[in-house]
């Protein structure tokens, strides 16, 4: 945070003085780094919501001083721990002279044990009488002034150990994202799902179309890649009779930073066996409500001031419905690329000329489309061209059984009947590296060992990806990415 020179000043000033209070510490055998442990017995909030049976009772906290209020020979303080604040009361007569000037030059932020016996002040106020005050750790740092706190985003993001300090309802969206994802596991181990653990680091970028990190394996002196998907190596696992399988983990794509998009993301990919899209549809849409429900305690959200209702089921329409819904537009098993590019320039959409017919009902959707999708919306049978792992549809080979899940315009879930046909996946690889080398980062690479995988034999599968990140800013309400992950991408500072 920006300071003018006096500020710098006193600041150093402070700076200094707490070095030497703790130089003054270390020449009295005091020095607070050298205790190991603290035998706490209780939690602020605890004895806060259970006072009647806490009421004269011994206890021992232990947290961080946020606000210290001296009164002569006692002084308040306010201490605070994973789960909130308690009131500490510290006299000099209760504790000894020498023990209250040494509590008298602790500062705020620094991280003390307290014993003593929980009362109610005349104010009112659940509190601790201390018996005793033990510096655990010494703050050599100064924490953002009481009322204006911590507010730079940059410097919040980049410091998160002071935001969740200083800032309460930060620890409690990162709180409300452990039950979330706790809250997945339940309902997948519910219903028979192992959870699995596959390579973050791969000889081939696969099971997306995204551009990966590259590094390099020095014993084997290859080049490897940070995954962009789990997808392909839990097929396999279905291959091998594992049939109910789910990841969840870090994703890495080497792309573009918005409020929605980090390069490390967290993600769940999950592959069922003798199921289908559809299946995977019941599956999202129930897990999703099911997380909001042990969470918030209901479907019914609100997101950046918009109602939105989890509750299933949730509404169904294919990308070509779902263009002529919103656009008037229809796209007509009939038209070829060029009439497909015609419709588009008559809606404003800009797109190369060569592109195929699958391409262009894509873009057109994305463009045109994806920003009414408020409600939760399943978007179903994806063109071919744009989704190189899901299975063709019988009565419309132009088209796959896919679709995406939508909230709030956002693509929130991605699913497939999976194509298991080795013959038909080895000919779309090949497609995609023909995109490749017309210069599509993107572009799938070729995966022999995969269409291998398919000759060993898939069978009927449904497959589904959720972004867990952007899951969890729906459920706290967050504006950004960044506020939903703990340590987000940040360009160092010089």
């Amino acid at each position: 945070m920006e300071r003018d020179t006096k500020e710098d000043l006193n600041l150093n000033e402070i700076l200094l003085l707490r070095r030497k209070k703790l130089d003054d510490l270390r020449e009295r055998g005091k020095d607070p780094f050298t205790i190991d442990k603290y035998d706490r017995t209780d939690y602020t909030q605890a004895i806060k919501d259970d006072y009647a049976n806490y009421e004269g009772k011994k206890v021992s906290v232990a947290g961080r001083i946020m606000t210290k209020r001296e009164h002569g020979k006692a002084s308040f303080v306010d201490i605070q721990d994973v789960q909130g604040r308690i009131q500490v009361y510290v006299r000099e007569d209760e504790i000894g002279g020498e023990n209250y000037r040494e509590f008298a030059s602790f500062d705020i932020g620094d991280i003390v044990g307290v014993k003593g016996e929980v009362f109610t002040t005349r104010k009112g106020e659940i509190s601790v009488k201390a018996q005793e005050v033990l510096l655990l750790s010494k703050s050599l740092q100064v924490l953002p002034e009481k009322w204006h706190g911590l507010k730079d985003p940059d410097l919040r993001y980049r410091q998160r150990y002071v935001d969740l300090v200083v800032n309460p309802e930060v620890k409690e969206t990162f709180l409300i994202r452990s039950k979330i994802i706790k809250s997945i596991r339940e309902y997948l181990d519910n219903i028979g799902y192992i959870e699995v653990e596959t390579p973050i680091l791969h000889t081939i970028a696969g099971g997306a179309n995204a551009k990966p990190f590259i590094t390099h394996h020095n014993t084997l002196d290859i080049d490897m890649y940070l995954r962009i998907a789990t997808e392909l190596h839990l097929k396999r696992l279905i291959v091998g009779g594992l049939e109910k399988v789910y990841e969840i983990g870090r994703i890495f794509r080497n792309e573009g930073m918005s409020i929605k998009h980090n390069p490390e993301f967290t993600t769940i990919e999950l592959y069922e066996a003798y199921t289908d899209y559809h299946g995977m549809m019941e599956l999202t849409e129930n897990l999703i409500a099911y997380a909001a429900n042990n969470v918030l305690g209901t479907t019914k959200i609100s997101y950046q001031g918009v109602d939105i209702d989890l509750t299933p089921p949730w509404t169904r329409l294919t990308m070509v419905d779902a263009i002529k819904k919103y656009t008037g537009i229809e796209f007509r098993k009939d038209d070829d690329s060029l009439s497909a590019y015609a419709k588009a320039k008559d809606l404003g959409v800009d797109i190369e000329r060569n592109a195929s017919k699958g391409q262009i009902i894509n873009t057109v959707f994305e463009e045109k489309v994806e920003e009414h999708l408020i409600q939760p919306t399943f978007i179903l049978d994806y063109p071919v061209e744009v989704s190189p792992l899901a299975k063709r549809k019988a009565d419309d080979p132009e088209f796959t059984s896919r679709f995406e899940g939508f909230i709030y315009s956002w693509e929130i879930a991605n699913a497939f009947s999976e194509l298991n046909d080795p013959i038909d996946q080895k000919k779309r690889f090949e497609d995609q590296l023909k995109q490749r080398e017309a210069g599509d980062e993107e572009a799938h690479m070729m995966d022999e060992d995969y269409v291998n995988a398919l000759e060993v034999g898939l069978p009927p599968t449904g497959g589904l990806g959720i972004g867990i990140d952007r899951v969890v800013m729906l459920l706290t309400d967050s504006y950004s990415i960044r506020d939903v992950i703990l340590f987000p991408t940040m360009k160092p500072k010089e």
